[in-house]
């Protein structure tokens, strides 16, 4: 993890909400921006994730439930172990 004094309070704003999630939790980058106290940064938050090592980048999706182009299949598996379901490279919504 990075050190948190090389961090702006946005990002460590972003570090605290998704060190808060939980196995099976699925948040949009723009829910985790809105949640971290900047609605509309949700770019933003993708570079949170690939600055910061160890956040749990899987429970991140599009607004759309799609998954991480680069890395569907990777991102699936995560899910899928901690009970998410995933087609067609998207998260399942219930209901």
């Amino acid at each position: 993890m990075t050190d948190s004094s090389d961090l702006t309070e946005f990002q460590a704003a972003v570090v605290a909400v998704l060190e808060a999630t939980e196995p099976g939790d699925v948040m949009s980058y723009g829910e985790v921006a809105a949640e971290a106290g900047n609605p509309g940064a949700a770019r933003a938050v993708g570079g949170v994730l690939k600055k910061v090592e160890g956040l749990p980048w899987w429970r991140v999706v599009a607004s759309d439930g799609r998954l991480i182009p680069h890395h569907p299949k990777s991102h699936a598996e995560k899910l899928a172990a901690e009970g998410v379901e995933t087609k067609n490279g998207r998260v399942v919504l219930p209901g």
